[in-house]
């Protein structure tokens, strides 16, 4: 999936205005409603084969719920 085809929550000016480019913590929906989340690789515990833990800040969660009127 090419990151043109997911809708960017965060990152878009409406925050900090820190993350204006595609390098920082970042949440997607893509067309099928589920989420993409960029972030900081975590090494908190290791994932099962296939998966992979990201850490994100608060602050981006909360900008991705308020984008969708949560």
């Amino acid at each position: 999936m090419a990151r043109e085809e997911l809708t960017r929550l965060t990152g878009n000016g409406n925050g900090n205005g820190e993350c204006g480019k595609d390098d920082c913590p970042n949440v997607y929906r893509t067309a099928s409603g589920s989420f993409v989340v960029q972030g900081d690789v975590s090494k908190a515990f290791d994932a099962p084969d296939g998966e992979g833990l990201v850490e994100i800040p608060e602050e981006t969660l909360r900008e991705a719920f308020r984008a969708l009127g949560w």
